[in-house]
C-alpha cells in the first residue's frame, strides 16, 4: 500500500452549517500545518485535541475561512495513521478552497472509500466490518442501522472467526493422523469427522436462516404497487410515505412512468414502486408506463395488488391475481367507503391463502392493518436487532453458501469411504470460503472493487 499522505471533503457537499475536511497519512499533520495558523503549529499539537485559527491560499497567504482543527495522531485513529480534520464553513467555495490548498501542500485526492481501505489495510477492521460500514450509510431504517452497527462492531466476524478456529483445528489433527500416524495423537476418525462437520454446517445454517430478512433490511423490499388505473395506488403510496409524492385524481391513467419511494414499514424499508395502471391502451406515453409496469412485476419480492371495492371485478383484475400467485402479495380492496360492487368471494377463490386488506385510503382506513401484514410476510411480526447476527451482505451470503456446500462434500465423502486426505480438501475450502468474508483469503481486485462502492471521504 502506498504510504502518501490523502484528503478528501468527508461531508456531502452542498450548503451547510458546517463541512469537514479530512486528512490521512504519515505527512498529514505537516501539510495542514502549511495552511494553518493558529497560536501554536499543529505540529506541536498532542493526539487527539482541538485547535482553533485561520486556513490560508497556500500561495497567496489570503484567509479561506475560520477553523477547528482536529489532530489525530496515529495509532489511535480511523486508519491507524496520522490524521486531521478539518471543520469549516459549509459550502462549495470554502470547502474546495481548502482541499485545493491541502493538495497543493502535498496531500493526494482520496479515492472513494480510501479511508476505510487503509483502516482494513491497517488491521483496525476486517472486511465484513468495512462493508458493514457501508451499509450503515445507507441505511434507510434505524433497525436496518442497528444491524449495521452490529456487524461494524465484528459481531459476525467474532462467529467466522470462531468457525474457522474450529475447522483449523480439525484440519491439524487430520494431518497428524495423515502424515505422522507414529505419533500419540487422538484419532481423527470418519466418525469424529463427521460429527465436527454437522456442527460447523449446523452454525452456517443457523447464520444462513437470517439471510433474506438481513438483505430485506440492508437493500429493501422491492414492493410493487399494481392495479388498474384509477384504483387508489398513487393514494397507496401517499399513505404509506405520508407525503403527497403521487399526483391523485379521478382521472385514469395519470402515472404514466415508475415512481419510487423509500418508506419505513415498522423498522423494514420498502422501496415503493407505484406502477402505470395496467391495461390496454392506444395512448403512446401510457403504454410505455404498462411495459415499464409489467417488467417491474417480475423483479419484485412484494406485489400490493390494488382492487376497487366500488367497481366489478374487471378481466385485468382477475388476470394479476392470476399472475402473482408465484409472489409473495397481499390484495388491497380499496374505497371501502363506495358501495359494494367487487364480488369478495370471487377474489377470495382467485387468492387463496393470500391476506387480503380492505382499505378506504381517502379516509386513512386499513393502513395499520395493512403494515401488520407486510411484517408478519417477511419477519413472523417481529425484527429482533439484539440478539440476531443478520447476514445481509450478497458476498457474505453466496461465502456462507460455499462453505456450506464444502462442508456437506465432506460428510457425504465420509459416508462414501472416501479417505481423509481426500475429504481435507474440501474442509480446507470451507476454511478458505470463510476466511473471504471477513478478508483473510481474499484478492487485491475484489478488495479495491468493494471499497469502489464507498463515497468519496470515507
Amino acid at each position: 500500500m502506498e504510504a502518501d499522505t490523502i484528503a478528501a471533503i468527508a461531508t456531502a457537499l452542498g450548503e451547510s452549517g458546517i463541512a469537514v475536511i479530512r486528512v490521512s497519512g504519515d505527512d498529514a499533520i505537516s501539510i495542514a500545518d502549511k495552511i494553518y495558523r493558529g497560536k501554536k503549529p499543529l505540529i506541536h499539537a498532542k493526539s487527539h485535541t482541538v485547535h482553533y485559527g485561520h486556513i490560508v491560499h497556500i500561495q497567496t497567504g489570503e484567509v479561506i475561512d475560520e477553523v477547528l482543527v482536529t489532530v489525530m495522531r496515529a495509532p489511535r485513529t480511523f486508519t491507524r495513521e496520522d490524521t486531521v480534520e478539518i471543520s469549516c464553513h459549509g459550502g462549495l467555495v470554502p470547502v474546495q478552497s481548502i482541499l485545493e490548498s491541502l493538495l497543493m501542500a502535498g496531500a493526494r485526492l482520496a479515492e472513494p472509500g480510501e479511508f476505510t481501505k487503509r483502516a482494513f489495510l491497517n488491521g483496525r477492521i476486517d472486511l465484513s466490518q468495512a462493508e458493514a460500514v457501508i451499509d450503515l450509510i445507507r441505511a434507510k431504517t434505524e433497525q436496518a442501522a442497528k444491524i449495521a452497527n452490529q456487524q461494524a462492531e465484528g459481531r459476525l466476524s467474532k462467529q467466522i472467526r470462531t468457525l474457522r478456529a474450529e475447522i483449523l483445528e480439525t484440519l491439524a489433527h487430520l494431518a497428524v493422523n495423515v502424515d505422522y500416524p507414529e505419533y500419540d495423537a487422538e484419532e481423527m476418525t470418519g466418525k469424529l469427522l463427521s460429527e465436527r462437520c454437522l456442527s460447523i454446517k449446523k452454525e452456517l445454517e443457523r447464520l444462513l436462516q437470517t439471510a433474506r430478512q438481513g438483505k430485506i433490511m440492508r437493500e429493501g423490499l422491492a414492493t410493487v404497487i399494481v392495479g388498474r388505473p384509477n384504483v387508489g395506488k398513487s393514494s397507496l403510496l401517499n399513505a404509506l410515505a405520508q407525503e403527497n409524492r403521487a399526483i391523485v385524481t379521478d382521472i385514469p391513467g395519470t402515472t404514466r412512468d415508475i415512481l419510487e419511494e423509500y418508506v419505513n414499514i415498522r423498522g423494514i424499508p420498502l422501496r415503493l414502486l407505484d406502477t402505470a395502471g395496467i391495461r390496454e391502451t392506444e395512448d403512446v406515453v401510457e403504454r410505455i408506463g404498462v411495459e415499464r409496469s409489467q417488467e417491474a412485476l417480475e423483479e419484485a419480492d412484494l406485489l400490493l395488488i390494488v382492487l376497487n371495492y366500488g367497481e366489478p371485478l374487471q378481466e385485468e383484475d382477475e388476470r394479476l391475481l392470476a399472475f402473482s400467485q408465484t409472489i409473495t402479495s397481499v390484495v388491497i380492496v380499496n374505497k371501502i367507503d363506495l358501495p359494494q360492487k367487487c364480488d369478495l368471494d370471487r377474489v377470495r377463490a382467485i387468492v387463496g391463502n393470500r391476506p387480503i386488506i380492505t382499505t378506504s385510503l381517502k379516509k386513512q382506513q386499513g393502513i395499520e392493518q395493512l403494515e401488520e401484514v407486510v411484517v408478519n410476510q417477511f419477519f413472523s411480526g417481529q425484527i429482533d436487532s439484539k440478539d440476531i447476527t443478520y447476514v445481509s451482505n450478497a458476498r457474505h451470503i453466496q461465502l456462507l453458501e460455499k462453505a456450506k456446500a464444502s462442508v456437506e462434500e465432506v460428510v457425504t465423502g465420509i459416508e462414501a469411504g472416501l479417505p481423509l486426505d481426500l475429504v481435507e480438501i474440501d474442509l480446507k475450502n470451507a476454511w478458505q470460503s470463510l476466511g473471504e468474508v471477513i478478508g483473510e483469503a481474499v484478492a487485491e481486485d475484489l478488495i479495491d472493487q468493494i471499497f469502489s462502492q464507498f463515497c468519496l471521504g470515507k
